[in-house]
């Protein structure tokens, strides 16, 4: 069974797999490693450091040939660094989190897939109406920032299919193995956008007690909160929190956000903490299918071993049915 959908076709990938472009984490490494394996590679443009997208981009450009990608924070990145990312030619821009309008013309001029990533029915009526060729439906159990108040990749997923009629729609948020690339493509996704089972990869940039804590946490583990955001004066616009496994702050301050913004004492505490090692230098973002991870795995074989294990599960199923 050929997972061909009409993300496959647009991006002309093998597999309806595209690696989150996870700012910090998402580098030229892993995105090639993602391409090479079959699916769409994504950078983490993040807020659009210069330096830093100019040297992952070049390290992409160097080590595939295949389909590959850029995404970006709308309300932390700017035109030119998008421009000059465009540059590179990358096959797709992925933007989310803001204000997209900026944007679009530049990558709709330059003839680059425009993907869309949305947390809500607003977000996904505004997509629409900016010409997205893929929506990415991100549900609240992903890892790192999302809705507020945000739906469930199975409630969400669907409502957005159903509102964006040929706009291939990826899933995100939950989907760390091939079963569950399999369940969104049952919902009628065009394919999944995995963030944190690529996170824990060989490939995966940052410390690397991130990939230890992953593969040893459980879903339980996982909270969404804003705390970290305001301690780290981190910027992040109000209506998104973000899922992370456990870390003092969230202990010290749970329910006391509104105090800590103004804490300037605290925040200074925080970075001292970090700089003498007292805290982890980063946030450890993580989904809540972080009991599906197990090991720290090469990004290109993950890539193959979740399609094919999405095969056989979708495979067993129709089996099941025509069994009854």
């Amino acid at each position: 069974m050929a997972l061909r959908t009409a993300f496959t076709d647009l991006l002309e990938v093998r597999h309806p797999i595209a690696s989150a472009p996870m700012g910090g984490t998402a580098g030229g490494a892993l995105a090639a490693a993602v391409s090479e394996g079959g699916g769409l590679g994504l950078v983490g443009g993040g807020r659009a450091d210069p330096d830093w997208v100019e040297r992952e981009l070049t390290i992409v450009t160097e080590r595939t040939q295949n389909p590959w990608g850029i995404g970006f924070l709308a309300w932390g990145a700017t035109v030119p660094a998008l421009q000059r990312a465009l540059s590179f030619h990358p096959h797709a821009v992925m933007l989310g989190f803001g204000d997209l309008r900026p944007f679009i013309d530049p990558i709709k001029s330059s003839g680059t897939t425009l993907i869309t990533q949305v947390t809500d029915m607003a977000e996904a009526e505004q997509a629409i109406a900016l010409g997205a060729d893929v929506i990415v439906a991100q549900g609240t159990e992903s890892g790192g920032h999302g809705a507020r108040n945000g739906r469930s990749t199975l409630t969400f997923v669907p409502a957005v299919i159903d509102r964006a009629g040929s706009i291939p729609v990826l899933a995100a948020g939950g989907i760390a193995d091939g079963r569950g690339l399999a369940a969104v493509l049952a919902l009628g996704a065009a394919g999944a956008l995995i963030g944190t089972r690529f996170q824990a990869s060989l490939e995966a940039l940052g410390d690397p007690y991130i990939g230890k804590a992953i593969v040893e946490a459980v879903g339980e583990d996982t909270e969404r909160s804003d705390l970290l955001d305001i301690v780290r004066d981190a910027g992040w616009p109000s209506e998104y929190t973000a899922r992370t496994l456990p870390h003092p702050i969230l202990d010290e301050w749970r329910g006391r956000g509104a105090e800590l913004a103004v804490d300037e004492q605290a925040k200074r505490a925080y970075h001292r903490g970090v700089e003498r090692g007292e805290l982890p230098p980063t946030p450890v973002w993580a989904s809540e299918a972080v009991d599906l991870i197990g090991s720290l795995e090469p990004a290109a074989d993950l890539v193959s071993a979740l399609a094919a294990e999405a095969e056989g599960a979708l495979a067993r199923a129709i089996a099941g049915r025509s069994g009854e």
